[in-house]
């Protein structure tokens, strides 16, 4: 059975800042970079075929050390269609700033729920609406044909995917995280659908 590994990327200068990054170009810390090399030690044993992206330097970056790390050279695709969630006018924004200012309730709406409009963004919903036809077209036939398939990307990407491949309900999903430092790996049947899911943490040490 093939493996689907998803990762979410490493600290970035916004992440360590508690600001809402979305489709803004930010690039990793230090630490995050470190992320990244733990995250490559973590799945050493499932060398894939072929790794997806984001366009974002966070991500790449990310899915850059992982191979590195590993001495990995699969054919590696990037596809703005795996972009972290659009966060419109909250861009920017510190998230706790935001949370005294709208109140508890609001803030937890946008940040978690499936079908909280962002002024001027995007719902969880439409990510998913992007995220799985691309996952379905792209990616799933590569599956099907026994081939492992690595994905880096972002927090929102990676859940809407997780609803997708866990069949979880609009209500599930609003309490799904994806944290830093985790690895979420799939055992697929020739179907496609989910045999197995494992999930690896890695130690978010600071590095020297």
């Amino acid at each position: 059975m093939p493996y689907l590994v998803l990762a979410r990327h490493g600290e970035s200068q916004f992440n360590a800042k508690s600001l809402w990054t979305g489709n803004w170009d930010v690039p990793l810390t230090k630490k995050g970079r470190h992320e990244a090399t733990l995250m490559a030690k973590a799945m050493h044993d499932i060398k894939p075929a072929l790794a997806y992206t984001s366009v974002l330097s966070r991500a790449t970056g990310t899915l850059s050390i992982i191979l590195a790390t590993n001495h990995w050279k699969p054919k590696v695709y990037a596809d703005a269609a795996l972009n972290e969630r659009d966060y419109g006018d909250l861009t920017g924004m510190n998230k706790w700033a935001v949370e005294e200012q709208y109140g508890e309730a609001q803030f937890n709406k946008w940040r978690r729920g499936w079908n909280e409009p962002v002024p001027e963004g995007e719902t969880l919903k439409d990510v998913y609406a992007r995220v799985v036809p691309y996952f379905q077209k792209h990616i799933l036939p590569n599956l099907k044909d026994d081939k492992n398939v690595l994905i880096a990307a972002h927090g929102n990407t990676l859940r809407t995917l997780m609803k997708h491949l866990d069949k979880l309900s609009d209500q599930r999903v609003q309490s799904l995280e994806m944290p830093f430092g985790e690895i979420i790996i799939y055992n697929l049947t020739p179907a496609g659908s989910v045999e197995h899911k494992e999930t690896r943490k890695i130690t978010r040490a600071t590095p020297a």
